[in-house]
């Protein structure tokens, strides 16, 4: 087997490295920079985004977030990160919702868009504050976003409450702060969070 991450460790590449530590398999894994390396043409014949991440998984290319997590969930059974397909309704709603209101409204709120007034069915979010409310919906309760299952979709979603909350992208609230809480609490997260933290310091140290 050979599985092989592209990524960035000041990118969204921190939710692939956590999916891969949920999942705990060996990988590789190949950092790219952002101007040469990832607009390369080798890399570019993974992604021709040209961003990361990206998985390689025996010449099998994955790329997007929510796609990668999926994958990996499916591609490792025995990590249970996935529920049986007859249970999966609730997994593949939020794992969705998030790859797409979620990160559409948090981009153009960020990016100081708002949605005209009357226009909101167009936008397909409708308004952020109905995605967060809706989000909020989600992660209600003590349990996780499939039941008692931990799986690829808390991953997902819940690198997008914590990213926001911690770039206060998204506001806080008891709900969103204690699902974030029960994630950072996972191992495989703070394996990530090592792993990501030391490289962000030795490519500091070296720009410095």
């Amino acid at each position: 087997m050979s599985l092989t991450l592209y990524t960035n460790p000041m990118s969204r590449g921190q939710i692939a490295r956590w999916m891969l530590e949920e999942v705990g398999v060996p990988y590789e894994t190949v950092l790219l920079d952002y101007g040469t390396g990832m607009k390369a043409a080798d890399y570019r014949a993974i992604n021709p985004m040209g961003k990361v991440p990206a998985i390689v998984h025996d010449d099998r290319i994955v790329t997007e977030c929510a796609a990668i997590c999926a994958y990996l969930a499916d591609a490792f059974p025995d990590a249970g990160l996935a529920p049986a397909p007859a249970d999966r309704h609730a997994y593949y709603r939020w794992l969705f919702f998030a790859a797409g209101p979620v990160e559409a409204a948090v981009t153009n709120r960020a990016l100081g868009f708002v949605v005209p007034e009357g226009r909101e069915r167009m936008a397909g979010y409708g308004s952020f504050d109905e995605a967060i409310a809706t989000l909020e919906s989600a992660v209600s309760g003590d349990a996780w976003i499939c039941g008692d299952q931990f799986t690829a979709a808390d991953v997902y979603v819940g690198a997008q409450v914590d990213w926001g909350l911690m770039f206060k992208s998204i506001p806080s609230t008891p709900t969103l702060e204690a699902y974030a809480a029960r994630l950072r609490e996972r191992p495989a997260y703070k394996r990530q969070k090592e792993i990501d933290g030391t490289l962000i310091a030795e490519m500091q140290k070296q720009q410095g």
